[in-house]
């Protein structure tokens, strides 16, 4: 992760972390192989006991252990709100890990109105003026939101640069183009200013709300994950 000057997560540092961040740090949470051995069945508890003992051993300053809470769960809340978090993860401690699959073991609490979208196209400006955005439904990708704040100069230009290589003739939205024209929506009249790209990026995005029609209110970029695949990308269920 980036850290900015106030000790805040940016993903826009993560990119740029050489002129801005004030620190990056690389968190660990899990172990799912050491010295050969898997330890995907055995109890989380079992795994973060053994991760601490790596962690220790290595005792480099920007490797670090993702501590264990068991604080109140409001507090919690109130606390990820305030350094401007994503969300919590709670995790049973006997619980194994079970990758690609959903269970009550693990469980999301969203608490940022903010998650990963696809990024299916933009509309050109200088260089680009907005990414234009969506996620998965089944096998279907969904438009959701013009996304045109966020962005810096140089950020832009970054951006553009990492779209390159990735156009297409066909738009990848199963939802467009749309019949109803709200500030939001994609008519077709609106999609021949598109330059529609192959769903490969992921970008991380910010928003207010989600309109009733399926759209992204007051949408911003967060930054490009690349930790993210994109087929993964669905929309979140906020706690």
């Amino acid at each position: 992760m980036a850290l900015d000057e106030t000790g805040r997560i940016s993903f826009n540092l993560l990119q740029h972390h050489h002129s801005k961040a004030q620190a990056l740090l690389f968190y660990a949470f899990d172990v799912l192989v050491y010295r050969g051995r898997r330890l995907s069945e055995e109890p989380l508890e079992h795994r973060r006991q053994i991760l601490t003992e790596v962690i220790n051993d290595i005792k480099v300053a920007p490797i670090g252990l993702s501590e264990s809470l068991s604080a109140n769960t409001k507090e919690l809340i109130r606390v990820a709100k305030e350094f401007g978090f994503e969300g919590i993860v709670a995790k049973r401690k006997d619980s194994v890990y079970e990758s690609g699959k959903r269970s009550g073991s693990w469980v999301k609490y969203k608490v940022n109105r903010g998650q990963e979208f696809v990024v299916g196209g933009y509309t050109p400006g200088n260089p680009l003026d907005a990414l234009i955005v969506g996620y998965y439904e089944g096998e279907r990708l969904l438009y959701a939101a013009k996304v045109r704040n966020g962005f810096v100069s140089q950020l832009r230009r970054e951006v553009a640069a990492r779209l390159k290589g990735l156009e297409t003739e066909h738009c990848p939205f199963a939802n467009l183009p749309e019949k109803k024209r709200t500030q939001w929506a994609l008519t077709k009249e609106e999609m021949k200013n598109c330059v529609w790209l192959k769903p490969e990026l992921v970008a991380q995005i910010e928003f207010t709300e989600w309109t009733p029609d399926g759209h992204l209110r007051h949408s911003k970029f967060g930054g490009l994950r690349d930790d993210k695949e994109a087929r993964d990308v669905m929309r979140e269920i906020e706690g």
